[in-house]
């Protein structure tokens, strides 16, 4: 994949050895290390299907947490920490009133300690409590999803900002009893910093970085814990035909940062604030905040051909840290409603 809008990239000049996997540059940050996994950006569409039962039933869930090199760029790789080797975590979808039996596993291979606090749990901790695994160990929890909404879930050991911000964030969607509203297309996306000891765009291994993270200066701003993933130079924007109405569901992991989130070119039709779905949406929404530890819920309409550039507001985020994904909307042009070229 390669990133759009990089800044601060370093290459090696003249003759100069490069170094092995792992050695120290002079001055500067280790040679990339070699990856374990090919992607950490979840899929956007990867979205479960809607509720479609009228009575409360049980899931069994099993969600294992991970620890894994990737590239948050070309070039760029960071050690992650994952629920399922993917960034979201895997959305979890239930209607109010399940009961959700959750095991909770720890890779062999993991170095450290995990656990879940999901946003949706009355519980202590959220299940956090009683889902702490030392590698290699499971735990089990049963809840039933008493409110609807759409929740975040997070690591939450001692360490949890740096757990969250290496990304174990995701997402729990609890529908009301009657369901959503049909939409044509759904879409889960994540907004997390990671906080780095190297500049944006500069290759090499970036390590963590604690004191950037407790002063809240992240190198990255991610879409699903890459740079610019859902752009023509990552994986490609996400593809929808003209007319359809797409709800996108938008977690914020933080640990620490407000999301100003935003549609370039198009607004949120409904909007349901702080993944409320108790009541009736907000309409025409430019921009909205999604705090640390919340999970928005918004409509689009796709009446023009074109792309839709899903951003944080806080624009340096935008042109130099990473946040920017695209959904290009694919179709015959609507001059009626929008003339490039009256």
């Amino acid at each position: 994949m390669a990133a759009a809008g990089c800044i601060g990239s370093s290459s090696n000049e003249g003759n100069q050895e490069e170094p092995s996997d792992g050695e120290q540059e002079d001055g500067g940050l280790e040679s990339a290390k070699s990856v374990d996994v090919d992607r950490i950006a979840a899929d956007p569409t990867d979205v479960p299907a809607p509720v479609d039962w009228s009575e409360p039933r049980t899931h069994e869930l099993e969600i294992e947490t991970t620890e894994r090199t990737a590239e948050i760029e070309p070039g760029v790789t960071f050690d992650y920490m994952t629920f399922g080797d993917q960034v979201p975590g895997p959305m979890i979808r239930v209607r109010r009133g399940d009961t959700i039996r959750l095991t909770l596993t720890n890779s062999t291979e993991s170095a450290v300690v995990h656990n879940i606090d999901l946003h949706a749990v009355y519980g202590p901790g959220g299940g956090a409590d009683d889902t702490m695994v030392d590698p290699g160990q499971s735990a089990t929890i049963e809840f039933t999803a008493m409110y609807p909404g759409v929740h975040v879930y997070h690591c939450a050991v001692p360490d949890m900002d740096m757990h969250i911000s290496a990304g174990m964030y995701g997402a729990i969607l609890v529908e009301p009893e009657d369901g959503l509203p049909e939409v044509d297309r759904e879409l889960y996306f994540g907004q997390n910093e990671i906080y780095t000891n190297g500049a944006p765009g500069e290759e090499g291994h970036h390590a963590f970085d604690y004191d950037a993270m407790q002063n809240e200066e992240p190198t990255y701003v991610t879409l699903n814990g890459e740079a610019y993933a859902f752009t023509e130079n990552g994986y490609g924007p996400v593809t929808v035909q003209k007319g359809e109405t797409v709800r996108i569901f938008h977690a914020n992991g933080g640990p620490n940062l407000m999301s100003s989130w935003h549609a370039i070119g198009n607004v949120w039709s409904k909007l349901y604030r702080d993944g409320s779905l108790a009541s009736e949406p907000d309409r025409y929404v430019e921009t909205t905040p999604v705090v640390p530890g919340s999970v928005a819920a918004a409509e689009i309409d796709t009446p023009v051909p074109g792309p839709i550039k899903l951003v944080d507001h806080a624009l340096s985020r935008v042109v130099r840290k990473g946040m920017l994904g695209v959904i290009q909307v694919e179709g015959e042009p609507e001059p009626e409603i929008f003339n490039p070229d009256p």
